[in-house]
């Protein structure tokens, strides 16, 4: 929806889960000389400052990256998800917040694509500035959902993924499965990696059982709840995620990782995780 901006959420719990998990797909594609073709359907801005006016508004990113900042026993794979971010903020105070195309970047070969769609004026514009002029990166001022359909299947037979709207309005949980169910037609052996709020509205439920019965061949879903709802009913409680044609490695690492972010990200006493597999 135009009306979403990410800036206003950088950095915030489910940044941090989103993250860590794109970083270790992205590792694991590169573990292939063969290129791959990394496609981003809600791309964002691409980069955030954690001391604009936005972001300082309800300052979510205190709840998420800042209580990783400063930790000396961050597990591997959030280490691997550090790297990049200490990169973008050398001095060592926290500042700059990479969305998924910055660090999509970072991980890129000379034979990898990568292709970000984003439908917002100006943060496409925001896009066009920071990577428009990179080799191996295409941007469109365009809906992802319809967009994807373009790039399947890649000439490499080689992709990656990532399907993360805001789900402000109820459409997007069920645009989200139609999305997959045509890119499985088009390339049934390409990584998805599909993010979703936890909150009071209904709807994400029915988007995980709809995306475990498109992936025979295997999938992989993982779920934070880390705050509760507010008396309203409204607030982020957590995030999770669904990986179909999950790498063999992914699960194991999560069963580590999961509870050292619970710990260390969790704000009330019911705060837990969930994580299930299916392999083909």
């Amino acid at each position: 929806m135009l009306a979403y901006r990410h800036a206003f959420h950088a950095g915030n719990h489910a940044d941090v889960f989103k993250h860590v998990v794109l970083v270790q797909l992205l590792r694991h594609m590169a573990l292939k000389e063969k290129g791959v073709r990394i496609v981003d359907t809600h791309a964002g801005a691409g980069l955030y400052a954690l001391d604009s006016p936005q972001a300082l508004k309800k300052a979510e990113y205190l709840q998420g990256i800042a209580r990783l900042w400063a930790r000396h026993d961050a597990p591997p794979p959030v280490a691997d998800y550090l790297q990049p971010l200490r990169l973008l903020n050398p001095d060592g105070q926290l500042q700059q917040y990479p969305g998924s195309p910055l660090l999509a970047r970072q991980h890129m070969r000379p034979q990898d694509q990568l292709r970000l769609f984003e439908l917002h004026p100006a943060d496409h514009q925001a896009l066009q500035e920071r990577l428009g002029a990179d080799p191996g990166i295409e941007l469109r001022q365009a809906d992802g959902f319809a967009a994807l359909k373009s790039q399947l299947p890649p000439p490499t037979r080689r992709a990656l993924v990532l399907i993360d709207p805001s789900y402000e309005g109820h459409a997007d949980y069920a645009r989200v499965v139609e999305t997959l169910r045509d890119a499985l037609r088009r390339f049934a052996q390409g990584v998805y990696m599909v993010w979703y709020p936890v909150v009071s509205k209904p709807g994400a439920e029915a988007l995980v059982q709809g995306l475990k019965k498109l992936a025979p061949a295997g999938w992989l879903h993982a779920k934070l709840v880390l705050q509760p709802t507010d008396t309203l009913g409204f607030g982020l409680a957590g995030s999770g995620i669904v990986v179909i044609n999950p790498p063999y490695t992914l699960h194991g690492q999560l069963q580590g990782l999961l509870p050292w972010l619970v710990q260390v990200l969790g704000q009330y006493p019911g705060a837990g995780h969930a994580l299930e597999q299916r392999s083909a």
